[in-house]
């Protein structure tokens, strides 16, 4: 299924035209050259090397006709959405036809994700908040805070008002659906405007930690917790994906009298939670975690993280697949500083997956800058974003030579002030290149998103451009159970799944052309 030398190409010998195509690379090429050299820049865009059947190539006319309609109606307008602000452009792609096709696109899986951040915030302040015995308090710079408690807490934290049952709270006002979506807001990055809100990535990752802390506060409580990740399956599955892979800090559950559980409660959980999931939606090949910790952890406690993330790895192999490391890249410890400690899983014979943040900065030449090739170095699994490796040609080339892939990330890059146009994200570059990648949405639930759809329409239709096809959606998708930590079976029985799906999907948009025609 992988590394075919193919091409979209149904009625042509591949091999041949393929050896011309590098005939002309290796001499001087002319102007009568032109053609086969655009053949061979498409050939090796991602994607460009598979096999099309008839059914896809009509499904591509259809997809790519709509795509070129869309692109110049945001040339002509000046309203492309790729180029707009999430924020901003996100109401401009609902409304798109192009979106909507992908909406339907089975997505395979999403590999780079957050636990807090799985589901909409909507779900949070209409279900949780909602629940008996929910206290809340006030920021000063107005945030929140959320606590379930049989009575008031007893501890407040820094800098919030006294604490406020928010039941009662909520009948002393006259409206309540404007204080419902003040919640909403704070749960979220979302606001109308961005540029004023944050000026800064060190402002806007400060905000970011706040909302993470708030729905902490909701969701680590324990009658939320495995309600949250159930519905959370169901709106990844909702939108077409498959299986879904986690970053989890695993931080204490707690129960209404303060009882807390502890990092095997939570796996068991999910555990739980993920067999029940797929007895009710069989598609659903599953979930899996990679246990993290915070970046600006020292030393010390990053060896007592190691050891804890090896016991949980050999007691739960079929969840806990791997570890890293989260938080704001500039203003943590790069991986060099910790070194040691991330050899200690080698030294002592220990089979434990790396699945490294690295790069996710536009600082070039400083210790964190260098993460990407640290991470490589420690023999990283996949490279969470990798937005500056095309700035180290040499990790560049190791991770295309060894099948290192990067998670792409689009929306969050933008949201986060890595890029402000995402037609200029180093990925386009990569992505014209055929360099291993795959399409995740990080943290949707701040962004404002659901599932994986917004991050692909970004994909395509930006960083990919016009020279993304149908073949590109489909080398994605396959990519993204390629690089996923499942079992080998896993991996074809969930191939052969998703291309079930995936007829299913042509089906669907020849159906739809078919009534537009009428």
């Amino acid at each position: 299924m992988f590394g075919r030398m193919t091409g979209p190409w149904v009625t042509r010998a591949v091999f041949p035209m393929w050896l011309c195509l590098l005939a002309v690379c290796r001499s001087i090429p002319t102007l009568h050259d032109r053609d086969k050299l655009m053949t061979l820049e498409q050939f090796e865009f991602t994607g460009g090397n598979l096999l099309s059947t008839e059914k896809e190539i009509r499904v591509n006319d259809i997809l790519m006709k709509i795509k070129r309609e869309e692109v110049a109606e945001g040339m002509e307008t000046g309203k492309f959405p790729p180029a707009m602000h999430f924020f901003r452009a996100k109401q401009l792609i609902e409304q798109s036809r192009v979106f909507d096709i992908l909406r339907k696109m089975p997505k395979g899986a999403a590999l780079h994700l957050h636990d807090y951040a799985l589901l909409n915030a909507e779900w949070l302040v209409k279900n949780a908040t909602y629940l008996p015995n929910c206290y809340i308090c006030f920021g000063a710079a107005g945030g929140t805070r959320f606590h379930f408690s049989l009575r008031s807490p007893q501890k407040t934290p820094a800098k919030c008002s006294q604490w406020a049952l928010l039941e009662k709270y909520r009948r002393q006002l006259k409206n309540i659906t404007e204080f419902d979506n003040s919640l909403y807001r704070n749960l979220t990055l979302v606001t109308e405007n961005p540029e004023e809100a944050y000026p800064s990535q060190n402002v806007i990752w400060g905000r970011f930690e706040d909302s993470f802390k708030a729905a902490s506060d909701l969701i680590s409580y324990a009658p939320v917790f495995k309600t949250y990740f159930y519905e959370a399956l169901r709106e990844f599955l909702r939108d077409n994906v498959l299986y879904i892979e986690f970053r989890a800090l695993l931080h204490p559950v707690y129960e209404l009298n303060g009882t807390l559980h502890d990092k095997e409660w939570s796996i068991l959980a999910y555990q739980e939670v993920t067999t029940q999931f797929q007895r009710d939606y069989p598609d659903f090949m599953g979930a899996k975690v990679i246990f993290s910790v915070p970046r600006k952890i020292n030393n010390s406690e990053m060896k007592t993280a190691m050891y804890e993330a090896m016991k949980l790895h050999t007691k739960f192999p079929e969840t806990i697949v791997g570890f890293d490391m989260v938080g704001q890249e500039d203003a943590g410890h790069p991986l060099w500083y910790f070194k040691n400690e991330l050899l200690i899983p080698t030294e002592a014979g220990v089979s434990l997956p790396f699945f490294f943040h690295a790069g996710e900065t536009d600082f070039e030449g400083t210790s964190v800058d260098e993460n990407v090739l640290d991470a490589l170095l420690l023999n990283t699994s996949r490279i969470g974003h990798g937005y500056s490796i095309n700035k180290h040609p040499t990790a560049r080339r190791i991770s295309r030579e060894f099948n290192v892939p990067l998670e792409v990330c689009p929306i969050s890059n933008q949201v986060l002030l890595l890029v402000t146009d995402l037609r200029n994200h180093p990925a386009a570059g990569l992505m014209a290149d055929g360099h291993p990648m795959v399409i995740s949405a990080d943290d949707p639930a701040m962004f404002g998103a659901r599932g994986l759809s917004y991050d692909f329409y970004e994909a395509f239709m930006g960083i990919g451009g016009l020279k993304a096809e149908l073949t590109t959606l489909k080398q994605l998708a396959l990519s993204s159970i390629k690089y996923s930590a499942m079992s080998v079976e896993m991996k074809e029985e969930s191939i052969k799944l998703w291309l079930r799906k995936w007829d299913e999907f042509l089906d669907k948009v020849l159906n739809m052309s078919m009534w537009d025609e009428l």
